[in-house]
């Protein structure tokens, strides 16, 4: 069966040609009439279409939006925040940028909408601050939105008034995570949060209800008022509704960015008839599906799945397709929609190296078993790749990664443990056999220890 073409919604307009990011350019392709729309509307009654929608967070946890919303504690007496999270700082994720630097006023639309919705007053765009020139473009978009009353103090003569804030972080990897986001956005380190008591619904920004939700996530919002939550649900498939930008790095022949509906396309047609396959003369080996933290899949593997009816189903690693759950069913997660692509070449103790020492550099450092088990596996590998290894590293780095997740804070710790027990699980060979490999060249982006 092809690959189905893309439907573009969110990327409709990045990289039209002659399509900027000003707002007279915005305003000509019917911006802000959502907007409009959605200050006529109840604001109950938008929640309850993002609920009809089936719209799940494009964050990395898949997250249900409306049900988010809908914890939200409305009788505290206290303000709602709403916070974007424009961190992006999962390795292999480029999708979120492309919208800041393109289009923004669709995500400022966005971010208006589900204000009014969910009674905010306050927003603040959390970007990383490897964005600088995102962050620029924001502001002055704001300060555009601002001069055509689209933002600020009564909304279109509506009575509704809601400031949006450009926040920009430090380049920390933990602040993708919400409540760490939360710590730096109030001017503190970013250790996450114990959750309960501090759920952002309940206890985030300030101490106040607080929504986190992705700049993709809010995209959607826009379009979901737009055609109205049962009909935006036909668009993926059950239970993964909507569109997904997938972002595909690596080893392919046509890596970029692509939008398709959640589910429709499998993990084969993506790489083979839509990425042109692998590079001249290789072969597929492994493929990360949802950026650097999920877990790694091999290619040629397959999986026996339940069915709803109780039977089973094999399917092929290539015969996957990209939805939420599905890929979860298969022991790895759809994430942050970053595809990672790794040929015949690649030595995979060295891709673990490369991983390791990423994470054991972002650590926050607050738990014990992250802080200190993020580096003993950096050691462990680095020490591997520069020619030291031993027979009993595979095991030894399984038996530190075992030891972290689930006994961190947030879930940093199976960010950093999952690359490497999947790794072992699916690329164990390769570890066992690397102590008699001799003069292994050591990566550049590699440090010794």
């Amino acid at each position: 069966m092809p690959a189905p073409a893309e439907r573009r919604i969110i990327f409709k307009h990045i990289d039209e040609p002659g399509y900027t990011p000003d707002l007279a350019c915005y305003l000509r392709h019917g911006g802000y009439a959502i907007l409009r729309k959605a200050l006529a509307m109840a604001p109950a009654a938008i929640i309850d279409e993002v609920k009809k929608s089936g719209l799940r967070g494009r964050g990395g946890a898949g997250f249900g939006c409306g049900l988010k919303w809908s914890l939200v504690d409305r009788k505290s007496g206290k303000p709602i925040y709403l916070v974007v999270n424009a961190d992006e700082s999962e390795p292999g994720t480029f999708k979120d940028r492309y919208i800041i630097h393109q289009d923004p006023h669709q995500l400022l639309e966005g971010i208006m909408v589900s204000s009014w919705a969910n009674n905010v007053r306050q927003a603040y765009i959390y970007i990383r601050g490897e964005f600088p020139h995102g962050a620029r473009i924001l502001e002055k978009a704001i300060a555009e939105a601002r001069a055509a009353n689209l933002v600020g103090p009564n909304v279109l003569g509506s009575g509704y008034s809601c400031e949006i804030y450009v926040h920009r972080g430090a380049g920390a990897y933990i602040c993708g995570e919400e409540t760490g986001l939360i710590e730096s956005l109030e001017g503190k380190r970013p250790y996450p949060r114990i959750k309960p008591p501090y759920f952002p619904a309940v206890l985030g920004l300030y101490q106040c209800p607080t929504i986190v939700n992705n700049v993709e996530t809010l995209c959607h919002v826009k379009h979901i008022v737009d055609v109205g939550g049962e009909e935006f649900a036909k668009i993926g498939t059950p239970g993964n509704t909507g569109t997904r930008v997938l972002c595909v790095s690596g080893h392919v022949r046509r890596p970029g960015y692509f939008e398709f509906e959640v589910g429709r396309i499998t993990l084969g047609q993506l790489l083979h008839e839509v990425c042109g396959g692998p590079l001249p003369g290789r072969t597929f080996k492994a493929i990360i599906p949802g950026g650097s933290s999920a877990k790694v899949l091999r290619w040629g593997e397959t999986f026996t799945l339940k069915n709803k009816d109780g039977s089973t189903r094999t399917l092929a690693v290539e015969d996957i397709p990209m939805d939420f759950d599905t890929l979860a069913a298969c022991g790895t997660m759809g994430g942050s929609g970053g595809v990672i692509v790794m040929d015949d070449s690649v030595n995979m103790v060295e891709a673990l190296a490369n991983i390791n020492a990423f994470y054991a550099h972002e650590s926050c450092g607050q738990c014990t078993p992250c802080r200190e088990g993020s580096l003993w596996m950096k050691k462990i590998t680095t020490r591997m790749v520069h020619g030291q290894a031993r027979a009993e590293d595979g095991a030894l780095l399984l038996g530190v990664a075992d030891q972290i997740a689930g006994r961190t804070i947030c879930a940093f710790g199976e960010a950093c443990s999952w690359p490497t027990q999947s790794f072992l699980a699916k690329f164990g060979d390769e570890f066992r056999a690397y102590p008699g490999t001799k003069a292994t060249p050591r990566p550049e982006s590699v440090p010794l220890a």
